[in-house]
């Protein structure tokens, strides 16, 4: 899917309520800023200065527009960043460039730190041989779901479940609670549980915290039983491990850490008055 795509998944009410709630956060009351920096208009360049994916322009651009501001980019959505580029340019009233500069660069950074460890993850993937999908989890930050499975989907991967309800998906805890596994059970810890979930119907067999010699024969026996049955490989993966978990009876690789673990990129608005605007070092 494109950038034009993605950006159609985006709740226009639901984005406006988080930049409002953002931009809220970082300025409560009144904005003193405002009264140093005035209304006079004034123009803001966007720098990158680490390399990675670029994504999040629609949380940016939504940030700006609510502060009558103007955002002009000069790169796609999901380009592969070359320090230091000038992403961007933005112009409008000083007090408003100064307003959203810090909450649009906090957004733009996780957006994109997200996307550049998904990139690097699918990239590590297929250099194994495999054609499966890397997916996203709920390990996300609470109030900030929305922008780092957006940027899962820019990097590559798939989002997987966005919440509770995306699919109906029961946990461990949920079969001590029942007693038992005779109901459809996703999340495994064994073959006879991935067989017993199999057996009930399920359509997604979560095998989960294996060890790659593990977690490769038990895939291999599921699927030769139950062809028709996903099976997806979670718990402990990381970008230097992924490679040990890609296998040909595994559909789905679940990476925690592509939302909890990725470090932010490093981007800074600069404003200038002169027409060129100055390219900032990278310390």
């Amino acid at each position: 899917m494109d950038a034009e795509g993605l950006a159609l998944l985006l709740p226009p009410v639901t984005l406006a309520a988080l930049v409002d709630s953002w931009l809220r956060e970082d300025c409560p009351g009144l904005n003193y800023a405002a009264l140093v920096s005035g209304a006079g208009p004034s123009q803001a360049a966007l720098w990158a200065k680490s390399p990675g994916v670029l994504a999040g322009q629609p949380f940016f651009d939504a940030i700006f527009t609510q502060l009558n501001c103007q955002v002009s980019w000069f790169l796609p959505e999901g380009s592969k960043l070359v320090p230091v580029a000038r992403v961007a340019e933005v112009r409008g009233p000083a007090h408003c460039l100064l307003l959203g500069e810090r909450v649009a660069l906090n957004t733009l950074a996780r957006c994109s730190g997200i996307a550049s460890a998904a990139a690097a993850a699918v990239e590590a993937a297929r250099g194994a041989g495999w054609t499966g999908h890397v997916a996203g989890t709920r390990k996300t930050t609470p109030g900030f779901r929305l922008v780092e499975k957006y940027g899962l989907l820019v990097g590559g991967a798939a989002s997987h479940r966005y919440d509770l309800g995306g699919l109906v998906m029961v946990k461990d805890n949920h079969v001590v609670a029942a007693g038992g596994v005779e109901k459809v059970e996703v999340e495994c810890s064994s073959l006879q549980e991935a067989v017993q979930a199999a057996e009930a119907g399920a359509d997604l067999v979560l095998l989960d915290n294996f060890k790659p010699e593990e977690l490769h024969p038990t895939a291999t026996v599921l699927k030769a039983q139950f062809p028709s049955v996903a099976v997806e490989a979670s718990g402990g993966i990381t970008l230097d491990n992924l490679p040990q978990f890609c296998g040909p009876h595994i559909d789905v690789i679940s990476m925690g850490m592509l939302t909890q673990a990725a470090p932010a990129l490093d981007f800074s608005l600069k404003l200038f008055a002169k027409e060129v605007a100055p390219v900032p070092k990278i310390h």
